[in-house]
């Protein structure tokens, strides 16, 4: 083989691996919101095996029921609970259920491609108030409480890269994520006198099972992945888990206001010469707009 060929980078560890010492969550309860599917049970299951309790939240109960029974094969507790994080109300009766949880990890969110120019009233709503306003409500509410008690805890925030970039195709999206960024900022700097942590967590491209089917369809127009990388490798779903529980963890106590990208520099990546630019439209086969 050529030695001087580009080969990306290292694949990572088999699932399974772990960077921080085995029990470094026991007696913990982590709280993934999202926790159902996809990224958000890959993360629930790294905490998993690092001793702690998990209670998922979701909004569907026949995910709640697959995943918890998954998990629970990891040897840990699971506590499920169905909840819209867009209702305070239930928010509070979620925590009222459980002992307070030591992490709280905001994965969900709500996301679908769409023109601007044709996005409803509803759509923009019903992301923005899933990602922004469901984010702030879950976070609000773990903050409260361990404000009242006095105890330490931690917030990880799932955010995006396009946070920082924009997001053609995905504006309800991009102006949401970009609030759940400056949430991070802001509430590490409100909270960590009290011993509150908040950092932001943002995944590249890490296919999983239950990608939705119109973004699974427009990442299959855009052509082979992993040439589209500067990892020339696409990420593993165990990678952001990783990276989740060692910002949670002891050893990243004096880390807070800070968002980890996890993409393998695929957000920096630019062209010596710049791309052609194809409008959305176009990226998602649509014809012009008539209005």
């Amino acid at each position: 083989m050529d030695d001087t060929l580009p080969r990306g980078l290292p694949a990572p560890p088999p699932l399974g691996a772990s960077a921080l010492p085995p029990g470094t969550y026991d007696g913990t309860l982590v709280l993934v919101t999202g926790g159902g599917t996809g990224l958000g049970k890959a993360i629930a299951a790294e905490f998993a095996r690092l001793g702690a309790d998990l209670l998922l939240v979701s909004r569907g109960t026949e995910h709640l029921r697959s995943a918890r029974d998954e998990l629970a094969g990891l040897g840990t507790r699971v506590t499920t609970a169905v909840c819209d994080v867009r209702d305070a109300e239930r928010i509070a009766e979620v925590f009222d259920g459980c002992r307070l949880p030591g992490v709280l990890v905001n994965n969900a969110a709500a996301n679908f491609p769409v023109p601007a120019e044709e996005m409803t009233p509803n759509a923009w709503r019903a992301v923005v108030d899933i990602t922004l306003t469901g984010t702030f409500l879950m976070t609000r509410e773990f903050g409260r409480r361990h404000l009242a008690a006095g105890t330490p805890g931690s917030v990880i925030d799932v955010g995006a890269s396009y946070a920082w970039t924009g997001g053609p195709g995905y504006a309800h999206s991009a102006a949401a994520k970009a609030g759940v960024r400056n949430l991070v900022e802001t509430l590490a700097v409100e909270w960590g006198p009290y011993g509150i942590q908040v950092n932001g967590l943002v995944p590249g491209l890490m296919p999983h099972e239950d990608m939705t089917a119109d973004i699974r369809g427009a990442l299959d127009r855009a052509g082979p992945h992993d040439a589209r990388q500067p990892a020339l490798r696409v990420g593993a779903p165990r990678e952001l888990g990783w990276a989740a529980t060692f910002l949670a963890s002891p050893y990243a106590r004096f880390i807070t206001g800070h968002t980890l990208v996890v993409d393998g520099a695929n957000w920096q990546r630019r062209a010596l010469v710049g791309a052609p630019v194809v409008p959305v439209r176009d990226q998602l086969g649509l014809g012009p707009f008539t209005g």
